[in-house]
């Protein structure tokens, strides 16, 4: 690749799945070739970076398997102490580590947090790519756009919205020529109540329309998602080899799954074909 992307996985709303889509997007970039480069600014929690250093731990405990790994350009090894420094302290650590990880990589994957912070609004502005997860809810649709309390009917777009109407808007002003893609995606979508669910996606295709951002599917509430998490690991992952756990059919659908993901942020190359079709 010619230029690196970047991918900013964003929501001020908490709870969404916003560590869990970067790190398994971050996992199928890896499986299909590319040089990864990741940057977790959830200061407090880092879950981004907490998960691949498990990987690091387990692959060193299994010194027979082989897994790629992604490039580590966090702002600083200890995301608490940073989050106690000045503004601008932040923002150097930031540029600094944004240098490293478009040098070095064909992607870089940035997490943030579920809030409005500096670092979010600047890994933003520099995004190719905005990764939106938001669960089958109101309560997250709230955050994209308000709607009537009578009718349920779009009023107007929210919070974040706006965020990433800035991020366009700083893009716009450096000159490039692509413009900033946006992807909502449906994340954890229920089983039942489907009148909600039919309810959250009219208005969800309304918003799309009127502030520019495509729809695609997330990742269900899989206990597979989470119990891989103490090892690094996710179904693009598992082998022959690498079995941690037992593996079960719903572990093949969980790899659907994601490579819909892929196809969904037009990353096809990436999608785990030959992994899937070697299952």
């Amino acid at each position: 690749m010619n230029q690196p992307r970047v991918i900013v996985v964003g929501n001020e709303k908490g709870g969404a799945g916003k560590s869990t889509i970067a790190i398994h997007l971050t996992s199928a970039l890896l499986h299909g070739g590319a040089r990864v480069a990741i940057m977790d600014l959830d200061l407090r929690q880092s879950s981004l970076a907490r998960f691949y250093r498990n990987r690091t731990a387990w692959l060193a405990s299994a010194p027979e398997v082989s897994l790629p790994e992604p490039l580590a350009r966090h702002p600083a090894l200890d995301g608490v102490a940073l989050a106690r420094t000045e503004p601008a302290e932040q923002m150097a650590r930031f540029e600094e580590a944004f240098a490293a990880g478009v040098a070095d990589a064909d992607f870089l994957v940035i997490d943030t947090p579920g809030g409005d912070t500096p670092l979010s609004r600047a890994a933003h502005a520099r995004a190719d790519l905005i990764v939106t997860p938001m669960n089958d809810s109101f309560v997250d649709f709230d955050m994209l756009g308000h709607v009537n309390p009578v009718t349920l009917e779009l009023e107007k777009p929210s919070l974040y919205s706006e965020t990433v109407w800035e991020a366009r808007k700083a893009r716009a002003m450096t000159g490039q020529r692509a413009p900033l893609d946006w992807v909502v995606l449906r994340n954890r979508l229920a089983s039942a109540d489907a009148r909600n669910r039919k309810r959250v996606n009219d208005r969800l295709l309304l918003l799309a329309k009127r502030v520019g951002f495509r729809t695609g599917p997330g990742l269900r509430d899989r206990v597979i998602y989470r119990e891989l998490f103490p090892f690094g690991l996710t179904v693009a992952d598992l082998s022959p080899q690498v079995r941690p756990i037992p593996v079960a059919l719903s572990h093949v659908a969980a790899r659907q799954e994601l490579r819909s993901l892929m196809h969904s942020l037009g990353l096809s190359n990436f999608s785990g074909d030959v992994l899937l079709a070697a299952e």
